[in-house]
């Protein structure tokens, strides 16, 4: 019965077994900012917050891909990217970046 047991994969970003730290902060940032830009672009009054969040979530979503070393990093980078990129477009399209 022992060999029908199965373990789940372990949920890191550091599947090379090595610490990331400036790696594993940029995704979390990107995260952040994307999770919070994609939502606020849902809103028309809220244009200046959900622009200027995916704004600074595009640049540190660059700079992460830019400096990532797994692709766990990447895969999350790349999803957090796209929230940005989509915030930053409605808030754009709802008012702009200043008003």
């Amino acid at each position: 019965m022992a060999q029908t047991f199965h373990r789940f994969p372990a949920l890191t970003l550091n599947t090379d077994g090595n610490r990331h730290p400036r790696e594993n902060t940029l995704v979390g940032i990107t995260l952040l900012l994307g999770a919070l830009a994609f939502t606020t672009s849902f809103f028309h009054n809220l244009h200046l917050l959900s622009s200027w969040t995916g704004l600074l979530g595009i640049v540190t979503g660059l700079w992460g891909q830019f400096v990532s070393v797994t692709t766990a990093e990447r895969f999350v980078l790349v999803i957090s990217l796209t929230a940005s990129a989509f915030g930053f477009y409605l808030g754009v399209a709802h008012g702009g970046l200043w008003g």
